[in-house]
């Protein structure tokens, strides 16, 4: 049985994908592009993705996923760049794919440009929702009004559309009367886990992060106040390759997010057994299978950190539910079965 070929327009993917491109910065949305890909790739599935210019090779093949580059980020001239080489560039390695579907996370022009290609050439898009905000015109994170309308014309005719919890479900229907398929920025909050190390100083904390555009006061601003902290060691951006032992020495996960969509971050902290303390809780989530602790105030966070700290039955308790939930919900064929047969559906 012939496999189904699935492309991923990921701009921004090659710094997750390929190690020698790791000190670019990298996402949650980009690593959870890079993990399906690969887990496709793995089972036969010709996979590609559309990336970004980093002066690579094009149809270069890492994991046996072969990449496509659409241009360089700042190339050409405002306004004018709109069309070339941003819409030329995507669209010309779109065609070089060649695949059946493609797949486009996140609010943006992108996907737009995704469903115009497609039907043209008679391929299908599946879009996935990768925040909260994406479903939601009053909030979206995209910049400009063109941008937004290319985004709504590309969301009401997408093939399919995947969310990450109820909350997107619904926000979908309400907001765009539609549903096919049930670093540091401001919204993060940074600020706040320089408070939590202020209160609690005899925790050792640890922030990582890179800049993000427009963002750059921000981070500065952040690393600088660290600076001031003798508990909190600011560590800036790290590669995702070296992640791994990051989690897995924490005692405790902190997100102080006001709003996301499913994070990475969680999953890659409960597999290592992890505990989560959050202000963002995904559908109840971690309450719900008590996963950790979702708070509702800084002083809860606080009280929170240190009984987590100080006891280790009630910490041992917790991880332990953490990695039981990951291998009973997060086997990678488990997660990967509804992908494909979505992708086998839309072909």
């Amino acid at each position: 049985m012939k496999k189904t070929r699935i492309c991923f327009l990921g701009l921004d993917n090659l710094p997750v994908l390929a190690p020698q491109f790791s000190q670019l910065g990298v996402g949650g949305e980009q690593v959870q592009h890079t993990l399906l890909a690969r887990a496709l790739a793995r089972r036969g599935h010709p996979t590609s993705m559309v990336v970004y210019d980093y002066g690579q090779a094009d149809h270069a093949s890492w994991d046996r996923i072969v990449t496509y580059r659409a241009y360089r980020q700042q190339a050409g001239i405002p306004v004018l760049r709109f069309i070339h080489p941003r819409f030329t560039g995507i669209w010309s390695a779109l065609q070089r794919a060649d695949a059946d579907v493609y797949y486009v996370s996140c609010a943006g022009m992108h996907l737009g440009l995704a469903v115009l290609f497609c039907r043209r050439y008679g391929r299908r898009v599946v879009f996935r929702v990768a925040h909260d905000a994406d479903c939601d015109p009053s909030a979206l994170l995209v910049t400009y009004w063109r941008d937004r309308k290319f985004y709504e014309y590309g969301l009401r005719r997408a093939d399919a559309i995947l969310v990450q919890s109820r909350r997107q479900q619904q926000a979908l229907l309400v907001n765009y009367g539609l549903l096919w398929v049930n670093n540091l920025r401001a919204f993060k909050r940074p600020e706040l886990l320089l408070a939590l190390a202020a209160r609690l100083p005899a925790l050792r904390f640890h922030m990582i992060g890179g800049t993000q555009p427009g963002e750059q006061a921000l981070f500065e601003r952040i690393r600088n106040a660290a600076a001031g902290l003798p508990n909190l060691r600011f560590h800036g951006a790290v590669p995702y390759q070296q992640m791994d032992d990051k989690y897995g020495r924490a005692r405790l996960f902190v997100n102080t997010s006001a709003s996301e969509g499913f994070p990475n971050s969680f999953l890659q902290a409960w597999i290592r057994g992890t505990p989560v303390i959050s202000f963002f809780d995904p559908d109840g989530l971690i309450r719900r299978e008590r996963l950790g602790a979702a708070v509702q105030s800084l002083d809860d966070m606080v009280t929170i950190l240190a009984r987590h700290a100080d006891d280790d039955a009630v910490w041992s308790q917790t991880s332990q539910r953490c990695t039981d939930y990951m291998q009973r919900t997060h086997h990678e064929d488990t997660v990967l079965a509804p992908y494909l047969k979505l992708f086998r559906e839309t072909c």
